[in-house]
């Protein structure tokens, strides 16, 4: 008889430290997140309560040591958490997402020992932090950015505005990138309350409108040199490397979002009784779902793999690809089973008074952000094997 023991196990199985991390991020989301989905959504706005409580439950600082009081976790975590989260509510796994994948991994794996000293505590337990890159008339070209920086005493001047930045209501850490004169693109934590940064009212969205979506101007905003994350010059390295852990982000995100669709639409065919019977038994509404769950299948294992590869320090095409193929598959997966969902509950998906319509409006930024698709696809034909 073959010993399993001789094989490695499979991408999506879990051990039981991750099995229960999953379970109690699960337990929280479903208890503390959705209550307040439908009220946040109509108020475009995350209860601030539910913020501290996130921070209680140390889902802001996944990856932060222990030391510097987060959870100690990994980045398979990190994307557990972001996946839980957004079956229940992507705008939350927005915020989550963010914090985590952006700029937390970014100090974690770019800042020196000055940097985590100073973040990374605020980080975990009180502080939200932005990442601030694109800008009005950049788009997918992020770095044909206008934004500059200029070398003043023993610091830097920032000016320019930022668009699009997620968070940003909320933050009181920003990670801004700008062009600094006479050396290159450069990462800076700014703090919020530095005089010169304004942060825009939260921008009006089709969809995930709970998490804020502000503009940031920076006017002759001076911080220190202490405040370059990384090395002068480096800035464009450090939005690569950051950017592409962030897509795994936004598929852990949208894959958390399918399966919460997914969930909603089975659950009513089950119950829903049509000619005497669950529409679930009708082949013309079960087989479409079973299709779906299929391809969400693949979409997570491609995202768990993934995670796996980029934790593990794979070749960095493969990293690159894979980040790309991960993001584009879930956004994809996502979009289809969102608009099923809908279709499925019939006139009761189109009100809110169920989760599917706002599942639905949630999913088409998936192949916006963090990379339109076609960006996904020429990385992918840049570095296939």
């Amino acid at each position: 008889m073959t010993d399993l023991a001789e094989f490695p196990a499979p991408v999506t199985y879990l051990p039981a430290d991750d099995e229960a991390w999953r379970s109690k991020v699960r337990s929280f989301a479903e208890s503390a997140i959705g209550p307040r989905v439908r009220a946040m959504d109509t108020a475009a706005r995350i209860d601030p309560e539910l913020v501290r409580e996130l921070f209680d439950a140390e889902l802001m600082g996944v990856e932060v040591p222990r030391a510097y009081g987060g959870a100690g976790g990994d980045l398979f975590k990190v994307v557990l958490t972001i996946e839980e989260i957004a079956r229940v509510d992507p705008s939350v796994a927005v915020l989550v997402d963010v914090q985590n994948a952006l700029v937390v991994s970014a100090i974690l794996r770019h800042g020196d020992g000055d940097a985590r000293r100073r973040h990374l505590l605020r980080l975990a337990t009180g502080t939200v932090g932005a990442y601030a890159i694109s800008e009005a008339d950049t788009g997918s070209d992020a770095f044909a950015m206008t934004t500059t920086a200029r070398a003043d005493g023993s610091g830097y001047v920032l000016s320019g505005a930022k668009r699009w930045t997620s968070s940003a209501a909320e933050a009181g850490l920003l990670l801004v990138f700008a062009r600094l004169a006479g050396i290159g693109l450069t990462a800076f934590l700014v703090d919020r309350d530095t005089p010169g940064v304004r942060v825009g009212e939260p921008i009006a969205k089709m969809g995930v409108r709970a998490s804020s979506t502000c503009d940031v101007t920076f006017d002759e905003v001076r911080v220190g040199r202490h405040n370059v994350l990384g090395r002068p010059g480096t800035g464009e390295l450090l939005a690569i490397e950051t950017l592409n852990i962030g897509k795994i982000g936004i598929a852990a995100q949208l894959v958390g979002l399918a399966g919460g669709a997914l969930a909603a639409a089975t659950g009513y065919a089950e119950t829903r009784t049509q000619f005497g019977q669950p529409i679930s038994a009708f082949q013309g509404v079960s087989f479409p779902l079973a299709r779906l769950a299929a391809e969400l299948e693949g979409a997570r294992t491609v995202l768990y793999n993934t995670a796996r590869l980029v934790q593990r320090g794979g070749e960095p095409a493969a990293r690159l690809r894979m980040t790309a193929v991960a993001k584009y598959l879930a956004s994809e997966v996502a979009e289809r089973i969102a608009s099923q969902a809908v279709e499925t509950l019939g006139g009761n998906g189109f009100i809110p008074d169920y989760p599917v319509e706002k599942f639905y409006r949630d999913a088409k930024v998936g192949k916006i952000y963090e990379g339109t698709s076609n960006m996904q696809f020429r990385t992918i034909a840049g570095t296939h094997e």
